[in-house]
């Protein structure tokens, strides 16, 4: 029988992962998301040829929405010396060479804006994550209270009023470098013991005034930071929000608060998906892993808020994603680790659930013979 028989005796499968999915005027190829997982590997916030590389491969494996690493809108918000930054206009202009590329791909460029706040100065993760002093090159770090991430680490300058001021004007720069250097999505990173995350969980946030005490108080820095956000990224464009649905710890953020945080924000009308991580805040967490671990809390955001969500976690097998899409547990899979072992793993995904449909770049299809 000739390959051609044998494809019109085959039906061409739809399966979920490879559906396109829009948010506002964006579309994606499928509903395959890189997670943004930083390389450190850059010199005062620029990108290089390693970051041009690495997403240029996963972009061409098939991933529908690329988001690079977390991007820092200030020198002192980065996590080390070596990560990403949107400060300056010479980062832009090196970021929409990356962005012009993916897009050039058939993948939707996305960038992930963040401040470390306590959790910066700290030496590269295959270095030790050690605390940088600032006479070896380190900075002050800041965040909601002077209560330190681990007891090795220094307390962070507690925010005052003009900080907090300062922080959201550069995430409202960092903003319209992202839109001038082509970015199609942008995310805020309220995630993971950053400095938006630090204000959201009680554990972090010790502060008496209009920033602390109650949930509404401590949501305030993230809704400032849409604000501004949204001020330069236009209407038409998505924006995602990353948070942390649980500390893991007693006492800090469940999936309770996660749930009605998420609600504040649907109700802002201007945010467009919830990515759902969890953990990051505090060295007590308590966290067993295992396969989709944390795809429940997209499930339960999206099930009792009503909006799209991201679900992450180690998310490997293509089975698994395609379980979590045809099973309404969330809109987007979000994948990291995966991606780092096996950057074409979108487009053999699609062979192992028979994709038909979906096009392999001209220069690989000689190796689809699986």
């Amino acid at each position: 029988m000739s390959e051609d028989a044998r494809r019109v005796q085959r039906p061409a499968r739809n399966p979920y992962l490879f559906r396109p999915i829009s948010f506002r005027t964006v579309e994606s190829r499928n509903r395959i998301m890189m997670s943004p997982m930083c390389q450190y590997s850059a010199q005062d916030g620029m990108p290089n040829d390693w970051h041009f590389g690495h997403i240029a491969a996963r972009a061409a494996g098939g991933v529908g929405i690329l988001c690079i690493e977390a991007t820092h809108v200030s020198d002192i918000g980065r996590i080390t010396p070596h990560c990403l930054g949107i400060w300056n206009d010479e980062q832009r202009d090196a970021l929409a060479r990356i962005a012009s590329h993916v897009a050039s791909l058939g993948a939707v460029p996305m960038i992930q804006l963040a401040h470390a706040g306590r959790k910066a100065s700290v030496s590269q993760p295959w270095k030790g994550t050690k605390p940088i002093p600032v006479g070896d090159g380190g900075w002050e770090a800041i965040g909601p209270s002077p209560l330190p991430q681990t007891p090795q680490s220094p307390p962070p300058r507690a925010m005052s009023q003009a900080d907090i001021d300062r922080v959201v004007e550069e995430f409202r720069d960092a903003a319209r470098r992202s839109r001038e250097a082509g970015f199609r999505i942008v995310e805020v990173h309220a995630a993971h013991g950053y400095l938006i995350h630090s204000f959201l969980s009680p554990l972090s946030n010790h502060r008496t005034d209009s920033h602390g005490g109650s949930l509404e108080n401590r949501a305030r820095l993230l809704n400032q930071v849409i604000d501004a956000v949204r001020s330069e990224w236009p209407a038409e464009l998505p924006l995602f929000v990353r948070i942390s649905a649980t500390d893991w710890v007693e006492g800090g953020l469940d999936l309770p608060a996660a749930i009605a945080l998420s609600r504040m924000l649907a109700q802002r009308g201007d945010v467009d998906l919830i990515d759902c991580s969890t953990g990051g805040v505090d060295h007590r967490q308590a966290i067993r892993p295992y396969p989709g671990y944390q795809v429940p809390f997209a499930e339960a955001i999206r099930r009792e808020v009503g909006i799209a969500t991201g679900a992450v976690g180690l998310i490997s097998a293509p089975e698994q994603a395609e379980e979590i899409l045809a099973g309404g547990r969330a809109d987007l899979v979000i994948l990291g680790r995966v991606l780092l072992y096996d950057p074409h793993w979108a487009l053999h995904a699609a062979n192992r659930l028979r994709a038909d449909h979906v096009v392999w770049p001209v220069q690989y299809e000689r190796s689809n013979i699986f």
